[in-house]
């Protein structure tokens, strides 16, 4: 006699028979339920379900009288067993990245000259993808682009974003949201 059929390639799994869950708990609501005939067939799952950590947890299905108890419904509560720790390399300490602050949340927009925010070298990363630059260039007008130009934009680039912070610290949000970014001007 069979207990499910697997949730992904549907092979019969027999009551007694091992099978594996996900160790997500969202997989093992009684909605969803998903029980795997071979980790291959959980592997596949994960690759549907895009899941950051998970592993297959080898389980048992019922016997035939447990089974029989479940489905009458007086079946004694499942004793939960403890699912081991996933073997995940530790992490490296985060460390929290220096944080500037462009205006504080009350402060007005327009920021005297003196307290204008001043780059570190590492703030001057190209925040424009060349490549893609010089073939919008050409494939809308047909002309060259120089490499400079990559530069300017990027500066271009960061005012806009210290604006869209500036309008999110205003708001008093620690996120900057599509509203926060100037709308370009007409053409």
């Amino acid at each position: 006699m069979n207990w499910l059929r697997c949730s992904a390639c549907k092979r019969e799994i027999g009551l007694g028979a091992a099978h594996w869950v996900c160790s997500v708990s969202t997989c093992n609501r009684t909605n969803t339920n998903y029980k795997f005939c071979s980790v291959a067939c959980w592997d596949s799952h994960v690759a549907t379900l895009r899941h950051r950590d998970s592993w297959a947890v080898e389980a048992r299905a019922p016997s035939r009288e447990q089974w029989a108890r479940e489905q009458a419904g007086d079946a004694p509560p499942p004793t939960p067993r403890p699912v081991p720790a996933p073997m995940i390399a530790p992490r490296p300490a985060m460390t929290e990245a220096p944080r500037r602050m462009v205006a504080a949340p009350a402060a007005p927009a327009a920021a005297p000259a003196s307290s204008q925010l001043t780059l570190a070298a590492a703030d001057r990363d190209m925040m424009i993808v060349i490549s893609k630059l010089k073939k919008y260039i050409k494939d809308r007008s047909g002309m060259n682009c120089s490499d400079s130009v990559a530069d300017v934009l990027s500066d271009h680039v960061r005012a806009i974003c210290d604006d869209s912070i500036r309008a999110a610290a205003t708001d008093e949000r620690k996120t900057v949201l599509d509203r926060d970014v100037p709308k370009p001007r007409p053409r």
